[in-house]
């Protein structure tokens, strides 16, 4: 029997109101029967999309410098963007639950006060207030598709800055090859942290130069507005070629280091979460294809793209 966390999303809680004009189009276009159905399901599921979308008491840091501007590059995904409600409903968050209602079970998450420490092999160690380093290297909005391991997908707007330039001001040293990145651990707020069977807290990884490629990102918000707890607020990792489980969420450190770190998954399940997880078609998950992804809130279905799409920015970090 596969185990809860890896197994396909079968809790779906999409939008219970109304479909957008868009959606409500799309729905009577003479859909087939199963996309049809999947549609209609997204109106049935508990919860508004007041308390999906309530940041559930937590004021987030640097309110007024939303929205940035949007990147010129990074202005359209080739899809339209995903329904925000049905994104805030339906998160992988390990920490508060197995299932995709992560919004329901982060009430107790804290995401102020907030560091973030910048250590390891760099000569300018650093530990940031999250308010100074929002301040720090100006915001701007991209345009990002998503891809789940689990084979489905979004487009989402986020906001945020490029790591490297984070990086560039800690000065990495000769000997860094990786960089290491560990969330938060707090099992009096979390409570699936509790259970210390668990490698936690969760952690991931990049090599340097997957990590100062332009287009990897550290997110600070979505939808032109600070993060919600269940996105991991108020700081997360967007890695948008490799697979979403790569995109660390409520980042406390950040540590280059000259040897491939450990991280949570690739150490849980080393055959079905290899380090690099980059978005490939041809590499089926050991329990299901890859070659197709389902899009969040229509349930539209794509074929999967090498590297989510992105090839041209990324292909030559994997030489042959």
């Amino acid at each position: 029997m596969p185990e809860p966390w890896n197994a396909p999303e079968k809790e779906i809680t999409p939008p219970k109101v109304a479909l957008s004009r868009r959606r409500w189009l799309w729905a009577a276009g003479g859909l087939s029967l199963g996309g049809v159905a999947g549609g209609i399901g997204w109106l049935l599921r508990p919860g508004s999309d007041r308390e999906v979308l309530d940041p559930q008491a937590y004021v987030p840091p640097a309110r007024e410098l939303y929205p940035a501007r949007l990147h010129p590059l990074h202005r359209d995904a080739g899809r339209p963007l995903t329904d925000e409600a049905a994104a805030a409903r339906y998160t992988n968050f390990y920490e508060f639950s197995l299932f995709k209602s992560v919004w329901k079970h982060v009430g107790s998450f804290t995401p102020l006060p907030w560091t973030l420490e910048v250590a390891g092999l760099v000569a300018k160690p650093k530990i940031y207030d999250i308010d100074e380093l929002i301040h720090l290297i100006p915001l701007e909005e991209r345009i990002y598709r998503f891809r789940c391991v689990e084979a489905w997908a979004m487009v989402v707007p986020w906001t945020g800055f490029p790591l490297a330039a984070l990086l560039k001001k800690v000065e990495p040293l000769p000997g860094a090859k990786y960089v290491r990145f560990v969330s938060f651990d707090r099992p009096e707020e979390a409570s699936r942290q509790r259970d210390r069977s668990y490698p936690w807290p969760y952690t991931e990884g990049l090599t340097l130069t997957e990590a100062t490629n332009d287009l990897t990102i550290l997110a600070t918000g979505m939808y032109g507005h600070p993060l919600l707890k269940q996105h991991g607020a108020p700081i997360r990792l967007v890695v948008p070629w490799k697979y979403g489980f790569k995109s660390a969420k409520s980042l406390v450190k950040i540590e280059l280091t000259d040897e491939q770190p450990r991280t949570f998954w690739n150490t849980l399940s080393p055959h079905e979460y290899d380090f690099f997880a980059n978005v490939n078609p041809e590499v089926p998950h050991p329990r299901w294809s890859q070659a197709e992804e389902r899009m969040l809130d229509t349930g539209e279905r794509f074929a999967t793209r090498l590297y989510n799409g992105y090839e041209q920015w990324v292909a030559g970090l994997y030489p042959e």
